[in-house]
């Protein structure tokens, strides 16, 4: 019997990694707990998990106090409708550079890649003066433009690459033999081997989505428009101190679709990172 097989060593390995897994949980179950707390029981000093009351009504008072719903629906379209769009543009162009020889290709891909090295503090300036010329002020669709044409296309277009790089020619080959043309090899062949990779732009688009904090808060300041981040830092009293209760009723709901994704798709999450890092 070979060491891993020993159920002594394996309840050893389960034990380990349940006291490692203990920082990273906590701060979830503190949420949790922190939702249907009190605002002075959150900082009691006993700082127990479960609280001395369940105030439930934490979640309904998170609707009331703000159009939650709304900001909640303007989140997930938006991070859904980023999502579609930056697949479509990144395989596109991923498979472009990849596949197509043309003039200037090499340059193009560096200027690209050279773009993620300008962190968003740098290009919102510029980016919030295009936007008001565009009269796209206090609207979603710099929250939709930009991920899809920033830094975070770029990204997502650079994984797109590597990954149709790393695809055998000669399945192409084949393929234009059978009279496919370009568009055709990469509709009926590039792309549904490519669903590793589409998975790992999807999954990161969409959290890069979801989490925008500085964009809505430059771009947005019709409160029914905000987004998620940007209503939660809105929990706040009449001196601008946060409401922790309602903060942490609110965060819980807004992590739902994050875990869905992770729970869902952890296996693809791993290959297509694996995938993307590897080859090419």
């Amino acid at each position: 019997m070979t060491r891993f097989q020993s159920p002594f060593v394996r309840i050893c390995w389960y034990l380990s990694l349940a006291i490692l897994a203990v920082p990273f949980v906590f701060p979830f179950l503190w949420m949790l707990s922190g939702a249907v707390k009190s605002q002075t029981e959150i900082f009691s000093p006993s700082l127990s998990l479960l609280p001395q009351t369940w105030h439930w009504e934490n979640y309904a008072e998170v609707f009331r106090y703000q159009p939650f719903a709304r900001q909640y629906f303007n989140s997930l379209y938006i991070a859904v409708v980023v999502t579609a769009g930056s697949l479509f543009i990144s395989s596109l162009a991923g498979y472009a550079l990849a596949r197509i020889r043309f003039a200037g290709s090499g340059l193009l891909l560096l200027m690209l890649i050279s773009a993620l090295m300008m962190p968003e503090e740098v290009t919102i300036i510029p980016n919030f003066f295009l936007m008001k010329w565009l009269g796209l002020m206090n609207t979603h669709m710099p929250l939709i433009l930009l991920p899809m044409f920033g830094s975070q296309g770029v990204m997502a277009t650079f994984l797109m690459r590597q990954y149709f790089t790393a695809l055998p020619p000669e399945l192409e080959e084949a393929a234009r033999m059978d009279g496919l043309s370009r568009f055709g090899i990469f509709w009926k062949v590039a792309l549904p081997l490519s669903r590793p990779a589409l998975a790992a732009v999807g999954i990161i688009t969409f959290l890069f989505s979801w989490n925008l904090f500085l964009e809505p808060l430059v771009f947005l300041s019709d409160i029914e428009l905000f987004t998620l981040p940007l209503a939660l830092s809105n929990f706040t009293d009449a001196y601008g101190l946060p409401l922790w209760h309602l903060q942490m009723a609110a965060t819980s709901l807004a992590v739902v679709p994050i875990l869905i994704v992770y729970i869902a798709a952890q296996r693809q999450i791993v290959e297509s990172f694996a995938l993307s890092g590897v080859k090419g």
